[in-house]
């Protein structure tokens, strides 16, 4: 397990390394740097100052070299500077960084709760009315755009019934109003998710449930819960622990369009706003955390597998 663990340990960070590069030069690439920015808002500033500039900041480095800069002052704790926020990096994500695991947090673990039992009693009788009804609740859910599910949900409790606010993030310091606030996208992201969990939990119980293994237990005399609690859960639970994970891998990316829609500052809608500002430091840094947050939730999915099924070995 110790030497498992390592090796997936360094070929995270690899991965890091490498997937850092490619941001930092996706990044480079796109026109119009902080200097040209500056230049824009000021006419003022001639070509020379402009030169003079980018060589003060190294900006007129061949990319690889501003990589290898910035890698060593990431490395010695310095993140850089939010040029849209003119905060540090991080004084700008551990906050947002807080949002979305509040809102991405609580709707994994609503739609994990909801999913999984509606899964498993939808493949207790394949085809009947109760598993048509909940593959069609299921096919509903996969099927609807987040930002329609968003302009509904809005329409429906806050302009017509008025119980919940449309949009924003509640008074800081006051725990209800945080919480109206969380209610209707917490609501869209576990409708948005639950339906894709169900389908997969319902088909890996139904073919659990054909095994040799499930026959010879009922034959003992096992009894229905025993039998697929005892047996067949363990066992169909292996994909869905890869759905789960990746579904998890999302916590700290946000979910753009549902933050979007109810004027949520999380994760998601920072990284946006930070590209398309311009905000080289913040985007990217925001993108590695959300690199990092897949890469540990496929490791956690590895030591799940191991936990369900003794027969899986990490060596």
């Amino acid at each position: 397990m110790l030497r498992f663990l390592l090796r997936r340990l360094s070929e995270s960070i690899i991965v890091l390394l490498v997937m850092s590069f490619i941001i930092y030069a996706l990044l480079g690439l796109m026109p119009g740097d902080p200097i040209d920015l500056m230049i824009a808002a000021n006419p003022e500033l001639t070509s020379a100052d402009a030169q003079r500039l980018k060589a003060l900041y190294g900006l007129d480095l061949p990319i690889h070299e501003r990589y290898l800069t910035w890698l060593g002052q990431a490395l010695g704790g310095d993140l850089g500077f939010s040029r849209l926020h003119r905060q540090p990096v991080m004084d700008i994500l551990l906050p947002r960084l807080w949002n979305s695991v509040q809102l991405m947090g609580l709707g994994f673990f609503l739609a994990a709760a909801l999913s999984i039992p509606l899964g498993i009693w939808a493949a207790l009788k394949p085809r009947s009315p109760r598993d048509h009804a909940i593959n069609f609740v299921a096919f509903a859910g996969i099927s609807v755009p987040p930002f329609w599910l968003a302009i509904m949900l809005i329409m429906i409790f806050s302009v017509w019934l008025g119980w919940l606010p449309a949009s924003g993030m509640g008074q800081a310091g006051d725990p209800a109003s945080r919480l109206q606030h969380l209610v209707l996208p917490v609501l869209a992201m576990t409708l948005l998710t639950v339906g894709g969990i169900v389908r997969f939990m319902r088909g890996s119980m139904i073919e659990a449930l054909r095994q040799d293994y499930i026959r010879t237990a009922r034959a003992k005399g096992l009894s229905q819960r025993g039998v697929v609690y005892g047996h067949g859960l363990r066992n169909a639970m292996i994909p869905v622990v890869t759905i789960l994970a990746l579904n998890f891998g999302t916590l700290f990316s946000g979910a753009l369009i549902t933050e979007t829609m109810f004027g949520y500052l999380g994760m998601g809608k920072t990284i946006y706003d930070a590209i398309l500002g311009n905000d080289y430091n913040l985007a990217l840094v925001g993108l590695l955390f959300a690199t990092a947050t897949t890469l540990i939730a496929n490791l956690a999915a590895d030591l799940a597998y191991a936990w369900l099924d003794p027969r899986i070995s990490l060596r």
